[in-house]
């Protein structure tokens, strides 16, 4: 069955059962798409990306060979790890974001990772970034994107989009260009957030990197005077903190590799 019937059947097969009162509870979880519109949703949202270099300037990767290559080496540890789901499914490409101002990172659906040389410039360390990274990297496997894209906008834009039924391309844009927005300024529920800090731990445990580093980077940001915005919508950071340690002393997890002197030579490409 193609994709765009399975999306169809399953959508109206889930408003059904909404519409009948079935589902009550479970909304962080709720996903009425199948995991293929995740890799297609993140196709189209990384092209809209590509097409605003204005508010997304992206660093071409044949101009800063050797930085992509740094950041693509953490996330190809992450997935050798043997914990992330869609590794297989998802593209996990990676484009880092020039803005020395923005200390952020988000992945979309499918796997598409987004990186900004600002909040690379902030991290003291390898493993920090690593931390960040499998975060989001969980976000992306965890299919957390399209589960709160699912309660925000609700199904009828995204079966516009995937089914490309909008017969106005203008309207279709206009469309795309309302997920991207949304998925940049994302809030996800404490819930997903948890499960992001759960996963990057997970992720990491494999690693030669402390697998708290995710950790490390919320302690950081805790101690900063002009804490970024999307900062305040999420969980305390001292309670991250110590569930992230937690998990990881209960798993056992072994690695101890900062690489802090290698990680000093990726922010002086920068």
């Amino acid at each position: 069955m193609m994709i765009k019937q399975k999306v169809i059947l399953f959508s109206f097969f889930i408003i059904f059962l909404i519409s009948c009162g079935s589902i009550k509870k479970g909304w962080d979880n709720l996903n009425v798409f199948p995991v293929e519109y995740d890799v297609e949703l993140g196709q189209q949202v990384s092209q809209d990306i590509a097409s605003k270099p204005d508010q997304f300037p992206i660093l071409e990767a044949s101009n800063h060979r050797a930085a992509y290559q740094y950041i693509r080496k953490i996330i190809k540890k992450i997935l050798n790890s043997g914990k992330v789901e869609n590794k297989g499914r998802f593209e996990w490409e990676v484009k880092i974001i020039r803005d020395d101002k923005v200390l952020n990172a988000f992945a979309t659906p499918g796997g598409h990772i987004y990186v900004y040389t600002g909040l690379i410039k902030y991290l003291d360390s390898e493993d920090q970034l690593a931390g960040v990274l499998a975060h989001e990297i969980a976000h992306a496997d965890r299919r957390h994107s399209t589960k709160q894209l699912t309660k925000i906008l609700g199904t009828q834009i995204l079966l516009d989009i995937v089914l490309n039924s909008i017969s106005d391309k203008k309207q279709a844009t206009k469309s795309i260009g309302k997920v991207t927005t949304a998925l940049i300024g994302l809030k996800f529920s404490r819930a997903h957030e948890t499960e992001a800090d759960k996963f990057s731990v997970i992720y990491l445990c494999p690693t030669d990197y402390p697998a708290d580093g995710a950790a490390a980077f919320f302690e950081k940001i805790k101690n900063n005077p002009s804490p970024p915005e999307w900062i305040s919508t999420h969980p305390s950071s001292s309670n991250r903190v110590k569930s992230i340690q937690s998990l990881k002393n209960k798993l056992g997890c072994k690695g101890t590799n900062h690489h802090r002197s290698e990680y000093q030579r990726l922010k002086k490409m920068l």
